[in-house]
């Protein structure tokens, strides 16, 4: 059960709760209109935590689960998942990256590469708001059609060169899709798609309800979102390596 430690599923809880947009416009100007599709300015700004609670079907792994994602801004994060009676934790706590070993029970940090996809991954709304000040750029690709549908592409790239696109729908600035470098359980590189749908609108903020993971193209896992709660005052220790 080792490889459910695999940062993928936290890459696509997490990414079902940022933000971003486009046309033939530029970034800043795909990325206000993000925001205002999302709910405004002000609205996200108000928002410091997220809880999210789902249902899980891993499709390659044949199993279901559940699991609740802990975000706090700006790159605070922690998802806790049960499969099979076991509980396995991903966290990343703004500087070091963990999760617990279901074979051990024990708290151990996560290797540097799977680090790295957890600390991009790990911005909420901060990364959309006030990106310079986190290192991000965003850049506008132009368009891709998808299945018939010209899709704006924005691509995310960090400080330290790590990147993700952004598919956004031209009619809502929603977005569709997200894509990045990722690992398998078995650490080898995949390409891994994150599909967002049925968005519904929670206290003002439009939510993907409906996340879909592609690995090099193949369904590996949906979640399903039942309940998201805004600001209930987490703690940065919750999301601290445990001893």
């Amino acid at each position: 059960m080792k490889k459910l430690l695999s940062c993928s599923l936290l890459g696509l809880f997490i990414l079902g709760l940022l933000v971003v947009p486009g046309s033939s416009q530029n970034a800043n100007e795909i990325l206000e209109k993000h925001i205002k599709a999302q709910g405004g300015r002000k609205l996200l700004e108000s928002i410091k935590d997220v809880t999210s609670i789902a249902n899980m079907e891993l499709t390659q792994m044949g199993i279901s689960g559940s699991g609740t994602m802990y975000l706090k801004e700006p790159n605070k994060v922690r998802l806790d998942m049960e499969f099979m009676g076991m509980m396995i934790t991903q966290a990343f706590d703004g500087e070091t990256a963990w999760g617990i070993n279901p074979q051990t029970g024990l708290a151990e940090i996560m290797p540097d590469e799977l680090a790295e996809v957890m600390r991009n991954s790990s911005y909420g709304n901060s990364a959309l708001l006030d990106p310079a000040k986190y290192g991000i750029k965003y850049t506008y690709k132009g368009k891709e059609n998808i299945e018939g549908k010209d899709y704006l592409v924005l691509d995310r790239i960090h400080s330290g060169g790590y990147k993700i696109s952004l598919y956004i729908d031209p009619e809502t600035y929603l977005i569709y899709k997200m894509k990045q470098d990722s690992f398998d359980e078995m650490m080898t590189e995949v390409v891994e798609e994150t599909i967002m749908s049925d968005y519904k609108e929670v206290d003002g903020m439009m939510t993907a309800h409906v996340l879909t993971i592609l690995r090099d193209g193949t369904e590996f896992g949906t979640l399903y979102i039942t309940e998201v709660n805004f600001n209930s005052g987490l703690e940065d220790s919750f999301f601290k390596k445990e001893e």
